[in-house]
């Protein structure tokens, strides 16, 4: 026996507020779901919330937008138990074609004007009761409504990149609880995927739409330890949308009230920012790193998770110190520096170098090992 496609109704998220914003919109026409998958997310003023499945099923009828002010018991679609069932009666438009509008009482307007409010989905008490409503209102209006709904949103972030990093991320910014995580853009991944939960939205193309929904904050969640060029090239992606790039902090991490850490910092589980460090945009310091006291940190530096950096060391920009490595007391790495896991610095490395994994640095001459190998 065939079950009727079930319709998805926008909720009351405020019983003060019957109106609020269809801030994403994580599904398509015909798309597979899962019972209690995100299918939406919605804003108020006051309030935030996911709308979530009833059922399995799929997408059909699809009516709403990202974007758009909606109201509660809008219809956005129905779960129907296969892409291809008909739509309810009521749902098609021949039937709804003849069907007069009932307007609210004491409600004046213009056929063109009606139309647009209709089409745009607006709640026609909004408009004022007595003299003649004209499309120039109704327009108007729904100019303001959409410029209210575009205010900046300072309490959601934007995750760039939904691999290994990315999900890192997530459990960081969950356990912050600083901002809500409205979703994943990965140029890899198909929208209506997920990473622990958290749906993709898309790819980087979406940023200057998600913009002008409000959304103001993202984080880079490419960690580029192989090649940190794909991570800058995100920042530049989204420093040109107009997105600001917060810093994030796992509580179980500590950061003395001496040190700076900049905008767009990553400081995960268990590490240790010491007295008077100087830690500048775009840096992270990785699950149980150490950066002791006057440590200074440039753009984009890259610290590994289990890194200990002594007191007084100096990190140029954008170079990556691997998993483990131990950097002695005052020592000065250059910019674009590559230091593999497990090595030991011991003096200075200039700009560009590389420093191979277990490896020491200064490398002693190849004739001095070979004479301390045979020292009985």
């Amino acid at each position: 026996m065939s079950v009727s496609p079930l319709p998805i109704l926008i909720p009351l998220l405020n019983a003060n507020e019957s109106e609020c914003l269809l801030a994403a919109l994580y599904i398509k026409e015909g798309q597979a779901v899962q019972a209690g998958q995100i299918l939406a997310s919605l804003e108020s003023t006051k309030t935030s919330s996911d709308l979530l499945a009833e059922r399995s099923g799929f997408i059909i009828g699809l009516r709403l937008q990202t974007g758009q002010t909606v109201h509660t018991g809008d219809l956005l679609g129905y779960l129907a138990e296969s892409a291809g069932d008909a739509l309810p009666v009521s749902a098609s438009p021949a039937a709804s074609a003849n069907t007069s509008p009932i307007l609210p009482p004491g409600l004046r307007i213009s056929k063109p004007a009606l139309a647009l409010a209709q089409s745009q989905g607006l709640d026609l008490s909004l408009l004022p009761q007595g003299p003649l409503v004209t499309e120039r209102q109704v327009a108007s209006l729904l100019e303001n409504l959409q410029s209210r709904a575009a205010q900046p949103d300072l309490h959601s972030v934007i995750l760039y990149g939904g691999g290994g990093h990315a999900k890192a991320l997530i459990d960081l910014i969950r356990a912050q609880g600083k901002y809500r995580l409205a979703g994943v853009l990965d140029d890899q991944m198909a929208p209506g995927d997920t990473v622990l939960g958290v749906p993709v939205l898309g790819g980087g193309g979406m940023l200057p739409s998600l913009y002008r929904q409000g959304l103001r904050l993202a984080v880079n969640a490419v960690g580029g330890i192989g090649s940190i060029t794909s991570r800058l090239k995100v920042y530049e992606k989204l420093a040109a949308a107009g997105f600001t790039c917060p810093t994030v902090v796992h509580p179980t991490a500590w950061v003395e009230a001496s040190a700076h850490v900049g905008e767009g910092g990553q400081i995960f589980a268990q590490a240790y920012v010491g007295s008077d460090a100087r830690v500048a945009y775009g840096v992270i310091i990785n699950t149980g790193a150490v950066a002791s006291h006057d440590v200074v940190l440039g753009d984009y530096v890259n610290i590994s998770p289990g890194a200990l950096l002594a007191g007084m060391v100096q990190v140029g920009p954008r170079t990556l110190v691997g998993m483990g490595v131990t950097i002695n007391l005052n020592v000065r790495l250059g910019a674009d520096v590559r230091i593999g896991n497990g090595a030991t610095i011991k003096s200075d490395v200039p700009d560009g170098g590389l420093v191979r994994a277990g490896g020491i640095w200064p490398e002693r001459p190849a004739d001095e090992r070979s004479a301390s190998s045979h020292v009985s």
